[in-house]
């Protein structure tokens, strides 16, 4: 492949793009399942057709970090070799055996290693049970299987050790997901979260939720650290998660910021770019792209293809997110929606406001949207209003 023309190269990557945007309502039918195999399957084509020499550099003398080694030493073995033997044909469940595993290593020696009384010992493992499990591991799940498609492709089968890698990249996915996810239901003052009473709601939690979602976000780092520090690659998958995190929190600035703005503020092209920086990076590219350093993938093009498509794919994923978060039942979204009583610039409003509600229905939403409670009859007529222009 590494002997493509350029211009070919770029001729089948606009052939791809083409066909997604062509089928962008098609799309909006697929299953979450087959949506995620699709997402998979263009994001690694797309960068497959870049690869050249992905030998990468070679691996330096390991450095040893003098500053912070103390009483937290580094593995010098493979701490996975302890790990259940990873199934493919049960990936889920070994996906999920492999969190267990996490929470258990990042806890155990916390006493020994920082001085931690047993009760924030226990504090720390409840809250990771509690907060990094009950969703549907498909962004953890992607990185996976985006691997295994570029091994395969590079003539080589997955070992169970290369299984386990990364399934652990996924869970740090998942893991972020979820010290976001605890920091945004505090922000949003929201009730439940993947069907259970959102974390700071909990009894002897509170404002305690936000130190709890920065303890999260350190652990994701002490994982990378644990398991990848003697890896080639290292640093990069370091410098991928501060650069995601980053682009995700200017996202979620970009959405909380819409209180203090005025309803005609919320454009589609706002909207857009709370949902590039907010969902699609972290959401879409960043599994693909783990994925694709820890197979040896150097070509900057290759990321650069590959980023297009998927941050494509996480702006639809996020339009129809805000869908259901108008129509769908507590219990299919796991939560109770609450965007139009949050005053969001949703994919919905964008469209009814400025593209296609009358002078009534306009009126109507700058007098109740973002003042009216969940289950009000003001919401309701809110949501009728998105039936009446179609968008339901």
């Amino acid at each position: 492949m590494a002997n493509v023309p350029v211009l070919l190269r770029l001729a089948s990557t606009t052939c791809c793009l083409a066909v997604l945007a062509a089928n962008y309502n098609w799309l909006a039918t697929l299953p979450t399942n087959a949506f995620t195999s699709l997402v998979v399957s263009l994001a690694t084509l797309i960068a497959l057709s870049f690869i050249g020499d992905n030998s990468g550099p070679k691996q330096p003398e390991l450095h040893r970090y003098p500053a912070t080694d103390w009483k937290a030493k580094l593995p010098e073995r493979n701490i996975r070799e302890g790990y259940p033997k990873y199934n493919e044909k049960d990936a889920v469940k070994s996906f999920t055996s492999v969190c267990e595993c996490l929470i258990r290593e990042c806890t155990e020696s916390l006493p020994s290693t920082h001085e931690l009384p047993q009760m924030e010992q226990k504090w720390i493992v409840d809250m990771l049970e509690y907060n990094v499990k009950g969703g549907k591991m498909n962004r953890g799940l992607m990185v996976v299987e985006s691997g295994k498609v570029i091994m395969k492709s590079q003539g080589r089968e997955p070992t169970d050790d290369d299984l386990k890698k990364l399934a652990v990249l996924g869970w740090c996915i998942e893991w972020l997901q979820a010290w976001l996810l605890v920091a945004d239901d505090f922000m949003d003052s929201s009730e439940t979260r993947r069907g259970q009473v959102c974390w700071y709601k909990k009894e002897g939690v509170d404002e305690i939720a936000i130190n709890d979602a920065f303890l999260l976000e350190m652990l994701v780092f002490r994982v990378l650290k644990r398991h990848f520090w003697t890896e080639p690659y290292y640093m990069d998958l370091v410098d991928l998660f501060m650069e995601t995190t980053f682009q995700t929190e200017c996202g979620q600035l970009l959405d909380l910021q819409c209180k203090n703005l005025g309803l005609a503020d919320f454009t589609y092209k706002r909207w857009e770019l709370i949902v590039k920086y907010k969902t699609a990076f972290y959401s879409f590219y960043l599994p693909v792209a783990l994925a694709m350093l820890v197979t040896g993938v150097r070509d900057k093009k290759a990321f650069d293809t590959a980023r297009e498509a998927l941050l494509l794919m996480g702006i639809y994923f996020q339009a129809q997110d805000d869908y259901l978060d108008a129509f769908a039942s507590p219990e299919e979204l796991g939560k109770v929606g609450t965007d139009i009583q949050d005053k969001k610039c949703s994919w919905l409003f964008a469209h009814a406001y400025h593209e296609q509600s009358t002078p009534e229905a306009k009126s109507f939403l700058d007098e109740h949207y973002g003042k009216c409670e969940v289950g009000s009859e003001e919401e309701e007529k809110i949501k009728d209003i998105y039936r009446e222009l179609g968008l339901q």
